[in-house]
This record gives structure tokens, C-alpha cells and sequence, in this order.
């Protein structure tokens, strides 16, 4: 007499399918964070890199390929801030960066509160006309904002240098800001005009006040786009007690391009401020960045 065959219980598949799918789940999140690592470790080597080489000598950056240096030289820092000019030249760039930004997102703030909110003629041709200047590219216009800031008497001025980066922010600004007023609920500009606030007070303590995270990535691209500004600084500024920090640096790259250690450490300098200024705001970023999606 054959034997019967009893079918596996139930539970005993579902427990195999569990397992089967928490081992898939294994593997893709292994695979996944391999990636990540590894793009992280590429993007990061340079930095490192450039790290280990500032604390170098001269005699030791070309032999030593080492990341991790035993007898760092830490004065390397001291000579390309006092050699180089440095001090000047972060006091100018962070006098930019200040300036611009304040400026972009005042501008910016008020133009796209007044595209979102206000009903006037020509409201929309005039935001596609601005939205547009995007597709130019920055060196086209080099030719004729010479010729202006040139006839205006701004070539070699801190004015001459500043508006053009205002202008140039003005219309991500405007899209992005105006992008977040659009959401905003009527109810709440409804019930501050109730309260008795009028247009710019509702603009300033309501909007505003809500448009934090998108204002916070606005002034990081911002911040990020005049610290690491050159070409710009190349064609307007000749005096070096006005150049920026990447103006200044090549200025110093011209001037010790064989002593590698103190121009990384220059470089390092250069960098540390922005890097700062993410991290700082990284949490208004993402939210600035996730806002529009959460928003219904």
C-alpha cells in the first residue's frame, strides 16, 4: 500500500515566503548602501585628499600618497592665510554672500508675493519674462553688462560687482518663492486682513513667516552660487583689496603655483565656510525641497 502524501501546512509556506522576502529585502538594502558608500567615498577622496596634503611639506606631497599624515604641519595654514591675503579676501566674500542673499530673497519675496497674490495687468507676461532669463546663459550677457556697469562708472567697485549677482538670483527666486505662495491656504491671508493687517502685513508676518524652509534653500543655492563665484569677479574687479576668496585664490595659485601644501590649505580655507553653512541648514533644505510635494 502506497504511502499518502500530506501537504506541507500552511504556516510552514508562509514562514518559507517570509524569510524569502526578508532575505530579497537583505540584499536590495545591502546593494543599495553598497552604492551609496561607494558615491560617498568618491565624492569624499578629493576632500580628503586635499586635506591630507595641506598638512604636508613641499618635499613630502609628491612622495608621500598617504591620507593620514604622522607630523602634520598646521602652520601651512597660517602662511597661506597671512602670505596669501587671505583675511581680506574672506572678509569681502562673506561681505558678498551677506549682501546678495539679503537682497535676492528681499527682492524676490516681495515679487513673488505680489505674482501669487495680486491681481495687475500684464501679471503673467511679465513673470514669463523673468522666469525666461533662466535659459540665458551667465557668460552671454558678460559682453553687454560690461558696456553697462562701464558707462554706469561701477567696473571696479563693490557696487558693480554685487547688483549683477542680485539680478542674476532674482529669477529662481521669484519661480521658487511664488511656487510656495501659490499653496499657501486663502483662509489665512483672510483672516489676518480680518485682524486688520493690510497687503505688505500679511506678506510680512504670514507668508514669510511660513515660507521659511523655502527661503532657507533660496539662500543656500545663493550662498553657495556668489561663494563660489569667479568669472564674474574676473571681469569687474581688478583691485585686489575688493576681490573675493576664488578671485583671491588663483590670485594666489599665480603666486605660489609650486607650493602644493599652502595652496590646499588656501583651498581648505575656501571650503570651510560653505560646508558650515549646509550643514547648518540642512534640515530647511530638505524641508524646502519635500514642501511642495507634502502640499495639497
Amino acid at each position: 500500500m502506497s504511502e499518502i502524501l500530506t501537504p506541507p501546512r500552511p504556516s510552514e509556506g508562509i514562514q518559507f515566503q517570509l524569510w524569502l522576502y526578508k532575505i530579497k529585502h537583505w540584499i536590495r538594502h545591502g546593494v543599495a548602501e553598497f552604492i551609496c558608500l561607494t558615491v560617498a567615498a568618491i565624492c569624499l577622496f578629493p576632500l580628503v585628499w586635499m586635506i591630507a596634503s595641506s598638512l604636508k611639506t613641499q618635499s613630502t606631497v609628491f612622495t608621500d600618497m598617504s591620507l593620514w599624515v604622522s607630523h602634520p604641519h598646521w602652520h601651512n595654514y597660517y602662511e597661506a592665510w597671512t602670505r596669501g591675503h587671505f583675511s581680506q579676501y574672506f572678509f569681502n566674500s562673506i561681505l558678498y554672500t551677506v549682501i546678495v542673499v539679503v537682497g535676492v530673497i528681499w527682492i524676490a519675496s516681495m515679487a513673488a508675493y505680489a505674482f501669487s497674490r495680486l491681481e495687475f495687468p500684464g501679471r503673467n507676461v511679465m513673470f514669463i519674462i523673468i522666469i525666461s532669463t533662466m535659459m540665458i546663459p551667465i557668460p552671454g550677457s558678460f559682453i553687454a553688462l560690461y558696456v553697462v556697469l562701464n558707462k554706469l562708472g561701477l567696473i571696479d567697485t563693490r557696487l558693480g560687482y554685487i547688483l549683477p549677482q542680485i539680478n542674476g538670483g532674482l529669477a529662481l527666486g521669484v519661480f521658487l518663492l511664488k511656487t510656495f505662495f501659490d499653496k499657501l491656504p486663502p483662509d489665512l491671508e483672510d483672516a489676518a486682513r480680518i485682524d486688520g493687517c493690510n497687503k505688505f502685513q500679511v506678506y510680512w508676518h504670514v507668508a514669510m513667516p511660513l515660507a521659511k524652509p523655502a527661503v532657507a534653500v533660496l539662500a543656500v543655492f545663493n550662498a553657495l552660487a556668489v561663494w563660489n563665484e569667479y568669472l564674474l569677479a574676473m571681469l569687474v574687479l581688478s583691485n585686489r583689496s575688493l576681490m573675493p576668496l576664488q578671485r583671491g585664490l588663483m590670485v594666489f595659485q599665480g603666486s605660489h603655483i609650486t607650493e602644493y601644501p599652502l595652496l590646499m590649505a588656501g583651498i581648505a580655507i575656501s571650503i570651510l565656510p560653505i560646508v558650515s553653512l549646509y550643514f547648518v541648514m540642512q534640515r530647511y533644505i530638505v524641508a524646502g525641497i519635500t514642501a511642495g510635494a507634502l502640499k495639497t
